[in-house]
C-alpha cells in the first residue's frame, strides 16, 4: 500500500474516531452543558494525558457531519474516496486547470470571504486559504467524504481561514457574508440549474460576485462528456435569468475552460 493511501486512511480513521468521540462526549456531559468539561492545563496531570484526556494546549476537535447529522459510519468505503481525491489532485491536472493563476485571476486583496461551491478535495480552497492571510475560504460540498477530508487536513496542516460546510444538492447554501462564489466544474452536474441558481442569488449578499468556470465544447482531452457541457451562451442566458450581471471573461487563461466573473445584480 502506498504512503498517500496509508496517509488517507489515517486521516478517515481519525474524523471517524473525532466524531465518535464528540458523540461520546455529548451522552456523558451534564444536562446544564452541552460540553463535557475539561480540565486546565495545570490541572491535567500527565497520567491524564496519557490515557487520552484531551490536552488543552490543543485545539479541540469538532466534527462538522455530526453537527449535519451524519453517520460517518454509513459513508463510503476508503478506497472509493481515496481514489476520488487522487483523481482531483493528480499532478497532471495543475497543467491545464492552472489553480493559482485562477487564484491570482480574482484580484484578491487577501482579507474576502470566499465560499468555494463544490470543493471537493479542496483543491481550491487551500489556495485561497494562502491567497487569503485576513479573510476566510468556506469550502461547501455535498459530499460527506470530501467535507471530512477538507476539515481534517485543515486541522492537521494548522489552516486556520478554512471552514467546511455540508450542502443538499438543490441548495448552494451560500453563506451570507461570501464576497466570492467560486465555481469549478460544477455546473455540469446540476440537475435543476435554473433553481439553483436563483437560490444561490437570495443567498448571497448585494454587489458579492461569482467566478464560473466550465468546460468548454468540443473535443478535448478533458473534461466531461460533450453530452454533459454547458456553452457559454446558456451560462449567460442562466445566470442573467438569476439576477447576474456578467462582468467579463478571462479569456486565454485556461486551455480547455471558460472562466467567467458575474456580479450579483
Amino acid at each position: 500500500m502506498s504512503r498517500t493511501a496509508i496517509a488517507a486512511i489515517v486521516l478517515l480513521l481519525i474524523s471517524i474516531g473525532a466524531c465518535k468521540r464528540n458523540d461520546s462526549a455529548k451522552d456523558t456531559a451534564p444536562a446544564s452543558s452541552s460540553l463535557a468539561p475539561v480540565a486546565s492545563a495545570s490541572a491535567a496531570s500527565s497520567a491524564d494525558l496519557h490515557a487520552g484526556a484531551h490536552d488543552p494546549s490543543n485545539p479541540p476537535i469538532d466534527c462538522p457531519l455530526r453537527k449535519a447529522g451524519i453517520d460517518p459510519n454509513g459513508m463510503k468505503p476508503f478506497d472509493q474516496v481515496e481514489k476520488y481525491i487522487a483523481f482531483l489532485e493528480r499532478a497532471d491536472r495543475i497543467e491545464w486547470q492552472k489553480p493559482d493563476a485562477v487564484v491570482r485571476a480574482l484580484d484578491l486583496d487577501g482579507s474576502e470571504t470566499v465560499a468555494d461551491l463544490g470543493a471537493g478535495s479542496g483543491y481550491f480552497s487551500f489556495r485561497f486559504a494562502n491567497a487569503l492571510p485576513e479573510g476566510q475560504v468556506i469550502a461547501i460540498d455535498i459530499e460527506p467524504e470530501m467535507i471530512r477530508h477538507i476539515h481534517h487536513k485543515a486541522m492537521t496542516e494548522g489552516v486556520n481561514n478554512l471552514a467546511v460546510q455540508i450542502a443538499r444538492p438543490e441548495d448552494p447554501s451560500v453563506p451570507n457574508n461570501a464576497d466570492w462564489v467560486f465555481i469549478c466544474d460544477v455546473m455540469h452536474h446540476i440537475k435543476d440549474r435554473p433553481a439553483w441558481l436563483a437560490r444561490m442569488h437570495q443567498e448571497m449578499k448585494p454587489d458579492a460576485k461569482v467566478a464560473l468556470i466550465e468546460f468548454k465544447e468540443g473535443n478535448l482531452p478533458e473534461g466531461p462528456p460533450e453530452s454533459l457541457k454547458i456553452s457559454k451562451k446558456t451560462m449567460l442566458e442562466l445566470m442573467s435569468a438569476a439576477g447576474f450581471k456578467f462582468v467579463e471573461e478571462k479569456k486565454e487563461l485556461l486551455p480547455y475552460q471558460h472562466m467567467l466573473i458575474f456580479q450579483w445584480g
